[in-house]
């Protein structure tokens, strides 16, 4: 029986490579619901293929065009700031891939593990500001989550078979993205167009713009916090150029076990989609004689502080994690608006790290009220720099 299927965030990279994936496995995966933003028109697409039984738009005002473009189908369609979380709570459906980029794809995360959906998180957000939150409702509704990111991904897979106690530390790896050999005295003047050319992945911009700070592994660190439920000292990260080896696992006794594959973000996607079988794999495969040599170094923290604010946030915890993770949304949105320069991005969240009180991120409120203290923040010191 085929397995029934919603993806909130459809319309962005991750969104559309399920969809990808979820085609070339179209027997076995039956996709139900879709939730979007305003990008109507690759939505249009994706509902006329797979004619949903539930489509969800967040702007009030696409949805009343989207209404009328799909009248001649037979499909619900619910609108506003609730949408994503009324399909991430559809009936029909099992498991809820969450691809929702930013905080934003928290609540409707937390709603998909209360009506008792298998997760396939993508959102890595929601662990980042609201782990213990997450983690306990999902222990509460006995739900499992299956990760998506690549790294994590990688290490869910080493991890098989294998009990935490033997677990020595989980070793992130990191392309360094397109800014890697670059002075700090360079990173000054980088545009956000160079930003998005991230050299070995292909990510949606919000993404690729932390590849480029190393702000998305400084995420990535939390994220697997909560989601192996390890201590903050068992995980680092190092540089791998080549994106080959996504992630490693060190056990107690000296081994490392890694997962290589290609970069090519279906391979993750898929795994968390057939979990726990392994369907056939119709994306980039890699040939090892081809590989050459592959690197890993230390990341160099004067050149990217995200890097080292991830770890402070990791051990500290607490709302600062949601902090670091809110400051560093809002510095992104400025950057890309060329209202901040490349390197004010770290600057800006450093600055609101530390001009928080921590609180235990126990309860919604605390986290909602963390985020929104951060945003605000941002904003008021990014007026004074100016650009």
């Amino acid at each position: 029986m085929a397995r029934s299927v919603v993806v909130l965030g459809s319309t962005g990279s991750i969104g559309t490579q399920t969809l990808e994936v979820a085609e070339w496995h179209r027997k076995d995966i039956n996709i139900v619901g879709l939730a979007a933003g305003k990008n109507i028109d690759i939505l249009e697409k994706q509902v006329r293929t797979w004619r949903p039984q539930i489509v969800g738009i967040a702007h009030a005002d696409a949805a009343a065009v989207f209404k009328d473009r799909v009248r001649d189908l037979e499909i619900e369609v619910v609108s506003g700031e609730d949408a994503a979380g009324i399909v991430a709570s559809y009936d029909d459906a099992e498991l809820a891939v969450c691809a929702i980029v930013g905080i934003q794809g928290l609540i409707p995360t937390i709603q998909a593990i209360r009506s008792g959906k298998t997760i396939a998180l993508a959102t890595k957000e929601a662990l980042v500001t609201a782990g213990e939150i997450v983690m306990d409702e999902a222990a509460k509704h006995n739900v499992k989550i299956l990760p998506v990111d690549s790294e994590h991904s990688a290490i869910f897979q080493c991890l098989k078979g294998h009990d935490m106690m033997s677990v020595e530390r989980l070793i992130l790896t990191a392309s360094g993205g397109p800014f890697l050999k670059f002075s700090k005295e360079e990173m000054e003047t980088v545009t956000p167009d160079a930003a998005l050319r991230h050299p070995t992945w292909s990510m949606g911009a919000k993404v690729s713009i932390d590849s480029a700070t190393l702000m998305n592994k400084a995420l990535e660190l939390i994220e697997a916090r909560w989601l192996f439920g390890i201590d903050p000292d068992r995980i680092s990260a190092v540089i791998h150029e080549q994106s080959i080896v996504h992630s490693m696992v060190e056990f107690v006794d000296g081994s490392i076990l890694a997962q290589l594959g290609a970069q090519d973000m279906r391979l993750p996607i898929q795994y968390a989609l057939t979990y726990p079988s392994r369907g056939k794999g119709y994306g980039d495969k890699i040939n090892l004689t081809e590989l050459g040599a592959l690197t890993f170094d230390e990341p160099d923290p004067a050149r990217f502080p995200a890097l080292r604010l991830g770890y402070q946030a990791l051990r500290v915890g607490g709302t600062l994690t949601c902090v670091l993770n809110s400051a560093n949304e809002e510095a992104v949105r400025l950057f890309m608006s060329q209202r901040i320069g490349f390197c004010d991005i770290a600057r800006l969240v450093e600055e609101a790290m530390e001009n928080h009180d921590v609180l235990e991120a126990s309860t919604l409120d605390q986290v909602l009220a963390a985020d929104c203290r951060a945003r605000e923040y941002v904003r008021m010191r990014a007026e004074r720099i100016g650009r």
